[in-house]
């Protein structure tokens, strides 16, 4: 049936593509209803296949039984010209290669009015005319010209993207509103389609079988998905509105997206035909799998190798190992790369360092006292070299200066600290001593610098720490990169075991509605799993004496009432994916550094240091990025300086 006009040009561009034509030209009048025109370089076809291509239920497409079950072209029910015929003033002119002459046939709303041959190019032009002129019920419920010429516009941009290889004109009342040339590719089609310029995320995943494969390009998760950005689903060369594939590629960025977020970009599938049923929907926009649940995992699956990959990119972009400054003609140690072990770490020990007052501090016998003298390069220390830094983000513990206070935290020069600062070396203003190069740890010959090869210039509003990365400059929001920290810990900790827990000095008692109570009887293995032991103690009190080890002892009384929170929660009760996630996540919010927290540079070091070595870093769990960067042509624009 032929709902509005983006219907017929759905069906001839299909039938173009099925011809083999590696152009296409569309013109469009009127919102379609006054004239679409379609021309293409396919196989064309002589005077017999026209005039049976407008019989009922016919096609050159099925010649037996078995391509029911294995359609492999885009049009195939026969129905598509003889129903368009019916409803418009229809010519089609085609010829194929091996005759010298083409056809010209003229159908007058289903009635064939003239069959003449005629001199024309190989392949095929259809001209419909004046559609709907006879059936002015159906013509009344077409939306505005505006309205229409949308969803035309989007039959084109869907199957320029399943055939990059393609040529599309699409002309609207003699303007040209789209060319998309052959040849381009697919990475610069989409964007094309989308007109987006920043960073594409590749999708690039063959699965064991040789004839299943997944490939194309999302957009980074914090972008704003507009309508032309939105996730455009393929198989096999066909656009699809798809349930299964577009869950799987949202449960594959899970942790990624803001909450109301969906994924953006383009996803193809190839899978043998066998596989799938295209012809459950009247307008094949919808499929049916044999094995769904096969191609939701795998797709899943790609989507979060995708993902990993995309992280890699940015960590090297960002968190290189750290190389020395040429300026600074020092080389880079040997020992950098050095595996940093994370369970068997439970101490980090701060050795002798200088204040910012150029004081030397050892334990606790120093006083800290402000700076008497201007600040000057040449006066501010370098941060001390560390063995285990990361360890301590790991485990969800802060740094603790030895028996001192942290300085301010402005953006000043009181912060800046050259990271590659060789602090075996001797100065002026921290004088080596042999306790110092043997006994101290983190230095001497096996000291190793940190994993990352950011300058820190300071933090703002103790929530936002800023560093320099090359020529630019990036912003870290501290509560969100400690929260992914964090969360990877506990998913990893939960997924293979429990949740490490801690028993707290002085159990608390907790008083629990009965909802609550319901709840913990429900959900004592689940608790268990995730750190917490609790215990009725009588009527409504229940105590509380141990809880995950990130936690500490001040938060235990919170996190135990948000994740019972969780697991009542409407969405834990019907979420297929991710229901415990969410409750993981709120964990891990609850126990990682929070907006106010004021981190001495040595905190903040080891904070990018274990950034650095996190498989998974760029967003919080609950979707928010963790950084951002801006290029020296950002900071130039802002100021006119281009």
């Amino acid at each position: 049936m032929v709902e509005r006009p983006a219907s017929v040009v759905k069906e001839l561009v299909e039938n173009s593509l099925d011809a083999g034509a590696d152009r296409i030209d569309i013109d469009v009048e009127g919102g379609g209803t006054r004239l679409i025109r379609i021309l293409d370089n396919g196989s064309g076809m002589d005077e017999d296949d026209i005039l049976l291509s407008f019989e009922r239920h016919g096609t050159s497409k099925i010649h037996d039984s078995h391509d029911l079950v294995a359609i492999s072209t885009l049009g195939f029910r026969g129905e598509a010209i003889p129903s368009i015929a019916s409803v418009s003033k229809m010519t089609v002119t085609s010829r194929p290669s091996n005759n010298e002459l083409g056809t010209t046939v003229f159908f007058d709303y289903g009635r064939l009015q003239k069959v003449h041959e005629t001199g024309c190019s190989q392949g095929t032009l259809i001209e419909v005319r004046n559609l709907f002129g006879k059936t002015p019920a159906r013509k009344k419920f077409l939306r505005t010209q505006r309205t229409e010429l949308g969803h035309i516009d989007e039959i084109i941009k869907n199957y320029a993207l399943a055939c990059p290889n393609i040529s599309f004109t699409l002309r609207v009342n003699d303007k040209e509103t789209i060319r998309l040339a052959a040849g381009s590719g697919l990475e610069e089609r989409l964007r094309s389609v989308m007109h987006y310029t920043d960073q594409l995320i590749p999708v690039e995943s063959d699965s064991t079988s040789p004839l299943r494969s997944l490939h194309g390009f999302l957009l980074p998760p914090e972008r704003s998905v507009g309508a032309s950005a939105r996730l455009r689903l393929f198989i096999n060369g066909r656009a699809i509105k798809d349930r299964v594939m577009s869950h799987a590629a949202f449960e594959g960025l899970r942790g990624f997206l803001l909450k109301g977020h969906t994924p953006g970009g383009y996803l193809h599938l190839r899978i043998p035909t066998d596989e799938l049923d295209v012809n459950v929907h009247p307008a094949k926009q919808e499929v049916r799998f044999r094995n769904s649940g096969d191609i939701h995992q795998f797709i899943k699956q790609s989507v979060e190798a995708a993902m990993r990959s995309h992280q890699n990119t940015v960590k090297s972009s960002f968190f290189t190992s750290r190389q020395l400054h040429a300026d600074q003609g020092e080389t880079a140690d040997p020992t950098e790369h050095a595996d940093i072990s994370d369970e068997n770490t439970t101490t980090w020990q701060q050795q002798p360092q200088q204040d910012f007052a150029g004081e030397l501090q050892t334990g606790g016998d120093a006083s800290p006292s402000r700076p008497t003298a201007p600040i000057t390069p040449s006066t501010i220390p370098p941060l001390p070299k560390t063995s285990e830094p990361a360890a301590y983000w790991e485990h969800g513990h802060r740094f603790q200066d030895a028996g001192s206070s942290s300085p301010d935290k402005g953006i000043t020069a009181q912060t800046v600290a050259p990271l590659t600062h060789d602090a075996s070396t001797p100065t002026a203003e921290q004088p080596a001593t042999a306790h110092d190069q043997s006994s101290a740890p983190g230095t001497g010959a096996d000291s190793r610098p940190a994993s990352h090869n950011l300058q820190i210039i300071g933090q703002f509003k103790n929530l936002y720490i800023f560093c320099r990365a090359g020529d630019n400059l990036l912003v870290i929001d501290q509560h969100a990169a400690h929260e992914r920290i964090l969360y990877e810990k506990l998913r990893k900790q939960y997924t293979t075991a429990r949740i490490a827990s801690q028993n707290l000095l002085f159990p608390e008692t907790v008083e629990l509605s009965p909802f609550q109570i319901e709840l913990v009887e429900n959900n004592r293995e689940e608790l268990a799993r995730m750190g917490f032991t609790v215990a009725e103690f009588g009527g409504n009190s229940y105590v509380l004496s141990a809880v995950p080890a990130l936690a500490g002892q001040g938060a235990a009384r919170d996190i135990f009432f948000d994740v019972l929170g969780g697991f009542g929660s409407e969405e834990y009760k019907h979420s297929h994916g991710g229901k415990l996630e969410n409750i993981l996540a709120t964990m891990a919010c609850k126990a990682a550094v929070k907006s106010g927290d004021e981190l001495s540079p040595q905190e903040i070091d080891a904070l990018l240091n274990t950034m650095a070595q996190a498989d998974l870093f760029s967003h919080c769990p609950h979707g928010r990025p963790v950084l951002r960067y801006f290029s020296e042509d950002d900071l130039k624009k802002w100021f006119l300086r281009t």
